[in-house]
């Protein structure tokens, strides 16, 4: 009962600030699917176009829609240019001295966009894997170890083996490819030592090839692991010395900055970005996830980016009022606290592929 007359006393809030002057709203907004998406002929979906017209017309609001691009739709609203933006902002202390904030709606999270990389580029950095100084390390320790009793079988063999182990410097060679098929395993049998002390240095080889090889095994894995994950982006500030884009006096934009991101180009708006990023002139774009997502899910284009699975800076989404609307602020606040309390809520998020997080 009491909250019925609350809503009564917002609503009639609400009419007052109608007949105050401003008999139409003028309400801001950028596109920025999947909240707000613009179709043919300048028609708006999405999920804060759902929600604002419930709102509106529950309230009896009448309103006229002008299209900004973000950074001139927030300082219009904070001069009293327009009098509500219904895009997806978060609400910030910042902000908050500048305008009104109704109510949350949905809560979000910043990500990172990268260009994926090429087949080429994959190619390029496994093949860099087998010169990595501890990898090269264990080669040639390998060959030493070939080499040594390569050459002590020789010594050994060569008076009473000689057809096997041939004087000179083919002698050397053969030495060497017999310790390499002994070591491998691999047994064609064309050489063999016959002495007692030759037999005594295969038995060496044989025991020191099945411990050493095991140890190198473990070390190229290793090796190829480490720099697999060195080359994969674990955090946000991995990319702080990197060129990046956002959108122009965004929370992305703020978040940036106040991390010390020391190169951040921005843009008017989320495509604009992604297609730099697409064509390299930029090293990652970070942003709000569900818009990015939405806009790399639908457009063909955009398909060699990818969404890095990072979650940072947590943001609550409003509507912005402006500062000398509180009564209005009060009555949307409330009428959007009844719309998302209810399932059909639930319903609008999953028909553009969102949830709460």
């Amino acid at each position: 009962m009491k909250r019925t007359i609350l809503f009564a006393i917002l609503l009639c809030s609400a009419f007052a600030f109608s007949s105050e002057g401003k008999d139409t709203l003028l309400v801001g907004y950028t596109p920025a699917a999947p909240f707000i998406i613009e179709k043919e002929g300048g028609r708006l979906e999405g999920i804060n176009v759902w929600l604002w017209k419930r709102v509106s017309e529950d309230l009896g609001l009448p309103y006229t829609m002008v299209r900004m691009n973000f950074s001139q739709m927030l300082d219009s609203l904070k001069a009293g240019n327009i009098d509500v933006c219904i895009n997806p902002l978060t609400i910030t202390s910042d902000r908050s001295k500048e305008m009104e904030f109704t109510d949350s709606f949905y809560a979000s999270h910043s990500t990172i966009v990268v260009a994926k990389k090429s087949s080429f580029q994959k190619i390029k950095q496994f093949v860099q894997s087998f010169f990595q100084l501890n990898f090269l390390r264990g080669f040639l320790l390998l060959f030493f170890i070939l080499m040594f009793f390569g050459i002590l079988a020789w010594l050994f063999e060569r008076r009473k083996n000689p057809q096997d182990f041939r004087p000179g410097a083919k002698g050397l060679w053969d030495g060497l490819w017999w310790s390499v098929v002994t070591l491998t395993t691999v047994g064609y049998g064309d050489k063999a030592p016959k002495t007692r002390m030759g037999k005594i240095t295969a038995l060496g080889l044989m025991f020191a090839g099945l411990l050493f090889v095991s140890g190198l095994t473990a070390s190229i894995a290793s090796s190829l692991t480490v720099n697999q994950l060195a080359n994969e982006t674990a955090d946000f500030s991995d990319f702080k010395d990197r060129r990046v884009g956002t959108v122009k006096s965004s929370e992305a934009d703020e978040f940036l900055r106040t991390h010390f991101f020391k190169n951040v180009q921005t843009y008017d708006g989320v495509v604009p970005g992604l297609v730099d990023l697409k064509k390299r002139k930029i090293e990652a774009f970070i942003y709000d996830a569900p818009i990015v997502r939405h806009r790399i899910k639908k457009d063909s284009s955009l398909q060699q980016l990818e969404v890095l699975p990072l979650k940072f800076d947590v943001q609550f989404y409003a509507f912005g009022v402006n500062k000398d609307s509180v009564e209005l602020e009060q009555a949307i606040s409330l009428r959007i606290l009844e719309i998302i309390e209810s399932p059909q809520w639930q319903v609008v998020l999953s028909e553009y592929g969102l949830s709460e997080l």
